[in-house]
């Protein structure tokens, strides 16, 4: 197949490339600077110049495509965020996403080509386990995320083979640089402790990126029309242990933050550092065949690349 990717020099989006490589697709990859132009082609893949807000070349790219995987997000946000502003900057760059995803599943609109998307568990209901077949939650605060999953979703009634594709708020590997993980490393060693909230006992899913990459292939492939899938490698992580793991890296004291003082300690991670997200993907590894092969998130925290890769 030739594949259109987004995202597609990017910490998961890079994987995803390879993956599909590797097993014979071609791969036409999104790229918004010369440097991300000069990797793709390093990787193999061809290049189509342009971003999430060019519309014209979105719906270019998916038009001479056989099928679309869409991983590119404004991750700006998170590497810029500034207290209160972080949010209204979230929320518009999920509505720059669902854009993205109207362009493109447009373009596909009665062929019966695959769409992928990249969701997240975080849109679930907390403290609870979440499967597949479980909606966003309404109350969350990012409501137009919502509507990427609704509107990727909705396309399966047009003729495209859309799928949406949730990952867990750690997707971690070798040269993750910018996800939550390592922004609780730089705060770590920014406040001289590595902190969780309360007991800790809040859990966070994870998964490898290669583990990741695989399952995306596996949905272009073959993922039906209208499809969830969860791309949990671990169910649930508590976060007491993520931060028991940074401190044994960092060689800190690890300490509970009472909630009423996360706020004032983790700033806008707070939210996140503090969710109870368990997520199940018993039903996608069923239907898809996929069984992650990689290390556990601890695992991969102990085998110090996270160090290397976030010395300051």
């Amino acid at each position: 197949m030739r594949v259109f990717v987004t995202g597609a020099t990017g910490f998961i989006g890079s994987a995803i490339v390879r993956e599909l490589l590797g097993a014979g697709h071609q791969v036409v990859g999104l790229a918004r600077t010369q440097d991300a132009a000069v990797a793709l082609r390093a990787a193999g893949a061809e290049v189509l110049p342009g971003s999430l807000e060019d519309v014209a070349s979105l719906k270019q790219g998916a038009e001479g495509a056989d099928g679309v995987i869409h991983t590119a997000f404004n991750h700006d946000i998170f590497a810029n965020a500034a207290g209160q502003d972080f949010f209204s900057a979230f929320l518009g760059a999920c509505e720059t996403d669902r854009r993205a995803i109207d362009a493109m599943g447009t373009a596909l609109v009665g062929s019966d080509r695959p769409l992928v998307i990249a969701s997240g568990t975080a849109l679930l209901a907390p403290n609870r386990l979440g499967i597949e077949n479980d909606g966003p939650d309404p109350a969350i605060t990012a409501p137009l995320r919502n509507l990427s999953e609704s509107l990727a979703l909705s396309l399966a009634a047009r003729g495209v083979r859309a799928s949406v594709l949730r990952l867990p708020p750690s997707v971690h590997g070798d040269g993750d640089r910018h996800g939550f993980v390592p922004r609780l490393i730089y705060l770590a060693q920014e406040k001289g402790i590595s902190g969780y909230v309360d007991q800790g006992d809040n859990r966070w899913p994870a998964v490898h990126r290669l583990d990741a990459a695989l399952l995306f292939r596996l949905a272009l492939e073959r993922a039906p029309a209208g499809t969830i899938l969860h791309g949990t490698g671990e169910q649930g992580v508590p976060m007491r242990d993520i931060a028991s793991a940074i401190g044994r890296l960092l060689s800190i004291p690890v300490a509970s933050v009472p909630g009423g003082a996360a706020q004032e300690h983790f700033g806008w991670l707070a939210n996140f550092v503090g969710l109870d997200n368990p997520t199940s993907s018993d039903l996608t590894r069923r239907r898809m065949g996929w069984c992650p092969a990689q290390c556990g998130l601890i695992r991969d925290l102990e085998q110090g690349g996270y160090l290397a890769a976030v010395k300051r």
